[in-house]
């Protein structure tokens, strides 16, 4: 399977505002991926997956839902990028998560180029 960074750019990041992590490292630059965007799904891609609704608790982590539902925890910021909000901590408890399956599907439409 492909994963996020597939298409992602990267660049040496030299920015002054982290002289003092590049000093401490004894580097000029750290390598880093540039920020995903993402497009929207059309409705078409939304029609087609199959939607399991949870209910954020307060115990729960992307990952650890991720590990539960798709059987491996690095598929995470799929269900961050599904609903909207990046974090755990954009969650808070009662709030109504949604995941999208199948895996497969999904993750093509978010890889693609």
């Amino acid at each position: 399977m492909k994963n996020r960074y597939t298409n992602t750019r990267l660049f040496n990041n030299t920015n002054v505002l982290f002289a003092d992590e590049f000093e401490d490292r004894g580097v000029k630059f750290i390598r880093q991926y540039a920020s995903t965007s993402y497009k929207e799904l059309t409705e078409g891609q939304k029609e087609s997956l199959a939607i399991k609704k949870i209910q954020w608790q307060n115990a729960d982590r992307l990952d650890k839902i991720a590990s539960r539902e798709y059987n491996n925890p690095q598929y995470w910021w799929i269900i961050a990028r599904y609903n909207n909000k990046p974090t755990d901590a954009h969650f808070t408890p009662g709030d109504e998560l949604l995941v999208p399956h199948p895996l497969t599907l999904i993750l093509g439409y978010y890889t693609e180029a």
